[in-house]
């Protein structure tokens, strides 16, 4: 199965060049830690495509602007994605890429062709509707896993649902989430750590999300909520655990043993990957 991605290459002049690979997306975060120089010596090795990868398709991307010196990026998977090696992998990232702007992308590939002044919508599905995940029942086998592929749902402070993470954000679903939750397995804590969440103020009407990889028109949200304050959290699922009410406690994050395990990582990529 391919895992593409997409690379852009923005000259000093302004001009891009847009690149394809198709087994490049999984581990594209581990790639970049290389720096700038080794990171577009390994693009340019890759052919030149004029095939945006849509929303559905494109599982990571990353832009590179020589002249302002941007790095923009998402990754759908990868320790970048992950929630007890996100922080440390941006900040091993942002010091390959010292003296740069790095960003985030949450949009996806949309975001990328909004910072280049080009239309978005050609790389929107608006058509394939939103598909919402399995509620999930509580299993003893939970904790069990580092990295389990999951979004938490929290509802004012006495409500906690676990949803499989391989479909739609669960923010997508607008008010109907609440009608997906009615009646579904709940938890009394979830203290497993998760890919993405939402946290759901019936009371005051305001709702709450965040996201390690990137969703589709991630800044529209608003507009499935109508009626409602809706707050982008980007990255920062300690504002979950916050809002919760104690629902929401996800296991500490050890900083030194994230950094350790993402060189291992980047040492083991390097020794067996292949491209493109």
């Amino acid at each position: 199965m391919a895992d593409r991605a997409n690379f852009v290459v923005v000259r000093e002049n302004g001009e891009y060049e847009l690149y394809l690979s198709r087994f490049g997306a999984v581990g594209i975060d581990l790639d970049l830690l290389a720096g700038p120089t080794e990171t577009l010596s390994m693009v340019q090795r890759l052919r030149v495509d004029d095939w945006w990868l849509d929303d559905v398709h494109c599982q990571g991307a990353a832009l590179i602007d020589l002249g302002r010196r941007v790095l923009l990026v998402f990754a759908w998977e990868g320790p970048s994605a992950v929630m007890r090696h996100r922080a440390a992998a941006l900040e091993l990232l942002r010091a390959a890429w010292a003296g740069w702007d790095v960003r985030w992308s949450y949009d996806g590939p949309a975001e990328l062709r909004s910072y280049l002044g080009v239309d978005p919508e050609l790389v929107r599905d608006r058509d394939h509707g939103v598909l919402p995940g399995e509620l999930l029942e509580p299993d003893p086998e939970d904790l069990a896993d580092p990295e389990p592929m999951v979004a938490v749902v929290t509802v004012g402070s006495d409500r906690c649902y676990v949803v499989a993470n391989v479909a739609d954000h669960p923010i997508r679903e607008g008010i109907s989430l609440l009608d997906q939750l009615d009646g579904g397995p709940e938890r009394a804590v979830c203290r497993m750590p998760a890919e993405a969440g939402v946290h759901v103020d019936p009371v005051r009407r305001r709702v709450g999300w965040w996201v390690l990889g990137a969703s589709a028109e991630a800044y529209e949200m608003p507009q499935r909520w109508p009626g409602w304050t809706v707050e982008f959290w980007q990255d920062r699922w300690e504002e979950h655990v916050r809002r919760s009410g104690g629902r929401f406690r996800p296991p500490p994050v050890d900083r030194d043993r994230a950094l350790a395990e993402i060189r291992a990582a980047v040492a083991h990529r390097g020794e067996t990957r292949t491209r493109p």
